[in-house]
């Protein structure tokens, strides 16, 4: 890649993750060492927003939000949560394409863009990432799915490259961050600068890590499963998380373009049960 005027922007969204459960905003370690330790480099290379807040307390709403720059109340699919595998064929529960957002915008501009993870914003054929902006998509359309099957709380099938279903396998959180490298290394072939927006879906139920692939079928029927999980596995699903993130960084090292490349890494909206949501008051679901 040959530009250095326009920097790629990689934009980064975590999944009801606490204020306090990184250690760059005070996270305690876990039995295991540092919960976050790449996120913590890029902090301390970098700036920490320590006032900056989500302008919702739930999923769809928050990023219809961040992908506008609006209140989302200004948009009719916001006021649905969660916005679901119920809403499919829906033609109002879901981001307007004619809408400006934030790729579309940097997609006119020259950008190429992606989004890799959770979309969360509307079902095609009336809505999707592939009609507001995003040239490719590879990940969930709607809000929590098993990290194994990938299926939703209803026990439909939600992974889709583009607009179709994906037959990929393995432990969602690694999927996501190496097809992030994979673009990663495929921009760095072209001339254009490239916007990534990559949202994972980890920390979010259900509580599973990489050691997890037998306790997919237990929580099939319940994905919610709040009886089950511990800080423990909250933690391991953040590093796990933390450590894709850094076979990102190290792919931009290796194409030459870490220093061209603008990291911003946020959360949707406050924690939930295994969260430290500390200084602040309350969690998701709360105003």
């Amino acid at each position: 890649m040959t530009s250095t005027t326009r920097p790629n922007i990689i934009f980064i969204v975590a999944d009801d993750l606490g204020y306090a459960d990184l250690g760059c905003y005070g996270g305690r370690e876990a039995v295991f060492g540092p919960v976050s330790p790449v996120l913590d480099r890029l902090a301390a290379q970098g700036a920490l927003f320590t006032q900056g807040y989500a302008n919702s307390p739930v999923c769809s709403p928050t990023r219809f939000g961040m992908i506008t720059a609006r209140y989302q109340y200004r948009l009719r699919g916001a006021a649905e949560e969660p916005i679901n595998s119920r809403s499919r064929g829906s033609d109002t529960l879901g981001m307007p394409p004619a809408h400006p957002t934030l790729p579309s915008l940097l997609r006119d501009a020259g950008y190429r863009t992606a989004l890799i993870g959770k979309w969360h914003l509307g079902h095609p054929p009336h809505f999707g990432p592939l009609r507001s902006g995003y040239e490719e998509f590879f990940g969930p359309m709607a809000g929590g799915v098993d990290y194994f099957t990938h299926c939703d709380s209803r026990g439909t099938h939600d992974l889709y490259e583009g607009t179709e279903a994906s037959k990929a396998e393995g432990y969602l959180t690694d999927l996501l961050s190496r097809r992030a490298v994979d673009y990663v290394d495929r921009m760095a072939e072209g001339d254009a600068p490239f916007f990534l927006s990559l949202h994972y879906t980890a920390p979010h139920w259900p509580w599973e890590t990489r050691e997890d692939a037998d306790r997919a079928p237990a929580v099939k029927d319940n994905l919610f499963d709040l009886a089950g999980g511990n800080i423990h596995v909250y933690r391991r699903m953040i590093h796990h998380m933390d450590e894709g993130i850094g076979w990102i960084v190290e792919a931009l090292r290796r194409n030459g373009q870490l220093d061209n490349t603008l990291i911003v890494f946020t959360s949707d909206n406050g924690g939930e049960r295994f969260s430290d949501n500390w200084p602040l008051v309350g969690g998701k679901m709360d105003l």
